[in-house]
């Protein structure tokens, strides 16, 4: 649906062009959901506000089923891209219908007036997003999560081949951002549609994304899916930093704690996953290999801890078991 090739990206200064990001390969599919990750100041936004024809490319080219971007006109770029941007609207006295009715301006012209089929889009992209209880709420009343809802709603009332968004999951708590992150992907599925964002939300990208591309200062733009980047190792050299750690068997990034003490852990199953994570939190490595005189043995519903020259203790929580050894530390 979309294919970069060689794209500079930046801005056009009285000093000359200040180039963000340039040498840009890569392609948009239809029917996939790809996520563009990076830090802060790598040109995430450049980009995207580059793809959206809201400000010009350097150099290089982008092309739109084929054609290149600069050759639509403003009304035939309106029908093939939908953008949804991170700043929080301010409106008053617009109902959530008339507010997703705005998606049809390209096709109602002048005065906007919204006619049968029209009405008949904004039922569609409101039931797909499953918002028709909005319908009738005014604008100014909505939370977060649900005005998200809306704004991607409206783009969908464009109904454009295309959909764009800056940060979609912004403001929003965490259950809100998977809610939202699931819906784009059901979206690129479902309608066929090509849904392109940027995104901070890290592992929810590497969990949902079809695509992901990764734009790094340094090393430029790599692209690929996400299981195919951790394999190749771009996820780990792409995202170094104290602390971080990539985990190649899940494919996400974890929490690094040094630890200074290693102890031996008799058990499997989720428990001990559990209490592994506790003690990597607290300092400590825990693993049945692990050669210790300390030891914590998993035994039906109790934890039994031994410490050298001390009788066995029970404890029936995670909690209970981390008092005792770290108090035996101490």
């Amino acid at each position: 649906m979309i294919h970069l090739e060689n794209l500079s990206i930046g801005y056009r200064t009285k000093h000359g062009p200040k180039v963000v990001a340039s040498g840009l390969n890569a392609d948009i599919r239809s029917g996939e959901l790809t996520c563009l990750l990076g830090a802060n100041g790598v040109g995430k936004s450049t980009l995207l506000r580059t793809l959206s024809a809201f400000q010009p490319k350097l150099d290089g080219h982008i092309y739109i089923k084929g054609k290149e971007l600069e050759e639509y006109a403003d009304r035939d770029l309106a029908r093939l891209l939908g953008v949804v941007l991170t700043e929080r609207f301010d409106v008053h006295n617009l109902s959530v219908e008339d507010l997703i009715g705005l998606g049809r301006s390209p096709y109602t012209g002048f005065w906007g007036t919204l006619h049968q089929e029209d009405r008949e889009s904004v039922a569609r992209a409101a039931a797909l997003v499953g918002i028709e209880a909005l319908l009738g709420r005014m604008a100014d009343t909505l939370s977060d999560g649900e005005r998200q809802k809306v704004m991607i709603a409206k783009a969908l009332a464009q109904e454009t081949p295309v959909i764009l968004l800056d940060e979609p999951t912004a403001f929003l708590d965490f259950p809100s951002k998977v809610e939202i992150m699931r819906l784009l992907q059901r979206l690129s599925r479902d309608a066929g549609k090509a849904v392109f964002l940027s995104t901070h939300d890290l592992d929810l990208a590497l969990q949902l994304a079809d695509c992901v591309w990764l734009l790094d200062k340094e090393r430029g733009l790599s692209v690929g899916t996400p299981e195919d980047l951790a394999l190749e190792g771009t996820l780990s050299r792409y995202f170094v930093c104290p602390g971080v750690g990539f985990d190649g068997d899940t494919g996400l990034f974890r929490v690094e704690q040094p630890c200074t003490r290693r102890i031996r852990l008799i058990g499997e199953g989720v428990c001990a996953a559990m209490i592994r994570k506790a003690l990597r939190r607290n300092g400590i490595e825990a693993g049945n290999e692990v050669l210790s005189d300390t030891c914590i043995e998993i035994s039906g519903q109790n934890y039994v801890l031994t410490l050298p020259g001390c009788e066995p203790q029970a404890a029936s929580s995670i909690e209970e078991l981390l008092r005792l050894l770290l108090t035996s530390f101490s």
